[in-house]
This record gives C-alpha cells, sequence and structure tokens, in this order.
C-alpha cells in the first residue's frame, strides 16, 4: 500500500518561505534560496535524499507550490518550471478554482481538484499504485495534512539560519508526537525523517 510523504527544507526556526511571494520571488522576501542550497551547491552530500523527493507515483501541492496567482487561473501559467516539471508523474494541484489538466514534457500533468486534500489523495492514490505519494508544499498544505493526520511519514531538512518570517511548518497544527526516524547532517542542512504518530495523548 502506498504511503503519504513530504520532503520539505525549512529554516532553524522552522520556516518553509519567506512572506511576500510574487512571479519574481517565488519563495517570498528574505534570503529564502538559501533553502534550497544544500539541493544545488553541493547535491553530492545527499543523494539518497535528493532522489526521495521525486520517488514518488504520485505528487499533491497547494495552488501556492503552483504559481503566484490567486482567483481565477491565468491560463497561460503553467508552473515555476519550465517545460519539463521535475515531477514526471501526476500532480494534483489543490485550489478553488477549476482548470482543465496541463500536460507538460517528461512525463508531468498537472491536475487541479477543487474537492479538498483529501479527493486530491484519493486520486493519488488512485494514479500511484503501490507507489508513495509526496505532498510536496507549501507549509500550508503540509500543516493541513499533518492536523488530519494524512501524513506517514515527514522528511525535514533544516537549513542553518533564521528567517525570521513567513510560511512556517507546524502552524495550526495541534501538538503531535513525532517518531525520529533518521537524523543525518551533512554541511548545509540537517535531514531529519519523522514518523507522526498522532496528537500528544492519544499515541500508542
Amino acid at each position: 500500500m502506498s504511503r503519504v510523504v513530504c520532503d520539505i527544507s525549512i529554516s532553524t526556526d522552522g520556516y518553509a518561505a519567506g512572506l511576500g511571494q510574487t512571479l519574481e520571488k517565488p519563495f517570498g522576501d528574505g534570503p529564502v534560496d538559501r533553502l534550497h542550497c544544500w539541493m544545488f551547491d553541493t547535491p553530492e552530500e545527499s543523494p539518497h535524499e535528493l532522489a526521495a523527493i521525486t520517488a514518488a507515483g504520485a505528487f499533491v501541492m497547494g495552488r501556492n507550490m503552483f504559481g503566484p496567482g490567486r482567483g481565477e487561473w491565468d491560463v497561460d501559467w503553467r508552473g515555476w518550471w519550465g517545460p519539463e516539471p521535475p515531477y514526471h508523474g501526476p500532480v494534483f494541484v489543490l485550489t478553488h478554482h477549476p482548470r482543465e489538466p496541463v500536460e507538460m514534457e517528461g512525463g508531468t500533468t498537472f491536475n487541479f481538484v477543487t474537492d479538498g486534500v483529501e479527493s486530491a489523495l484519493e486520486q493519488a492514490r488512485a494514479a500511484a499504485g503501490d507507489a508513495d505519494i509526496s505532498i510536496t508544499g507549501g507549509a500550508a498544505t503540509v500543516n493541513q495534512c499533518l492536523a488530519a493526520g494524512l501524513l506517514d511519514e515527514l522528511r525535514t531538512h533544516v537549513v542553518p539560519f533564521t528567517l525570521g518570517a513567513g510560511e512556517r511548518l507546524f502552524d495550526g497544527v495541534p501538538p503531535l508526537d513525532l517518531e525520529v526516524v533518521s537524523v543525518r547532517p551533512v554541511s548545509q542542512a540537517t535531514h531529519v525523517t519523522y514518523r507522526p504518530r498522532g496528537p500528544i495523548g492519544t499515541a500508542g
């Protein structure tokens, strides 16, 4: 049976993005580019973690992860990633505004889901078969999944700087019991994997 997993880079104070997302600043204000330096500056240190990010059979993301727009769709917008996004599989984008699927090069198809994250996960499970389903972000979508008990594994990549404001992991999530699965430091991040075990006080 497929698992629901998540990879997310965060600052030491827990932020996954800054405030003020725009087309020119997809991750918002502040030194947010540092969140992903471990992926691009020293990829040789984290080959397992990098491979795991796109190893899923299907993906779920929030609208903010797909693009900066709000309201009705700009149908010319096809994501941040250019003609061949890194997913190479079906991606289910949470939105309040219907849109026809967008097929990209390399096997990625963006599907737009208007009836909530549980519907998106149901569709992703049907598409993924026995492969994992990845929640790719942003923080609000990850937090929604954590609060609803939908994540089987949370893989954080903690980068040694503080951002001070923005979209923070665990905001709005009730206290959770997290099992530490693994911890591995590299030069520009510490990879910490957790298994959520439920709200504090109910784990067996």
